[in-house]
């Protein structure tokens, strides 16, 4: 007879116990048949490096700001650092900054340059 206080494990327990703990151990050993799926066909990409003879637009005022992010752009999109999306989205952006410096908003160019370089997360400059 049991001590009062102490528990009496039923014979069963030993035999759940022991099967449920096998039961994990193959589900950590087991293989999945299932390969990850491909991810989508990603956009053609062209050299990866900028080319040696890469140069900015020189120049002062906001056609220079526009001319040297435009030249930054087509790099990223040449050398597969941006995506098509990104690259047609800021080039929207530069076609607004063009007409404000067009029509005299030298100012309003340049800052509508600097914002959309910080809004795509693009350094100052």
């Amino acid at each position: 007879m049991p001590e009062p206080g102490s528990t009496v494990k039923h014979p069963l327990f030993h035999l759940v116990a022991l099967t449920f703990a096998a039961g994990l151990l193959a589900a950590c050993n087991s293989t999945s048949t299932q390969r990850p799926q491909a991810q989508a066909n990603p956009e053609p990409r062209g050299v990866t490096i900028t080319p040696a003879g890469f140069r900015l637009p020189e120049g002062t005022g906001c056609s220079a700001d526009v001319a040297r992010f435009r030249a930054i752009m087509k790099n990223d999109i040449e050398t597969g650092h941006t995506t098509k999306t990104v690259f047609d989205q800021i080039e929207a952006e530069m076609q607004k900054a063009d007409a404000m410096c067009a029509s005299g908003n030298a100012g309003g160019a340049s800052a509508h340059v600097r914002a959309t370089r910080a809004r795509f997360g693009y350094p100052g400059g």
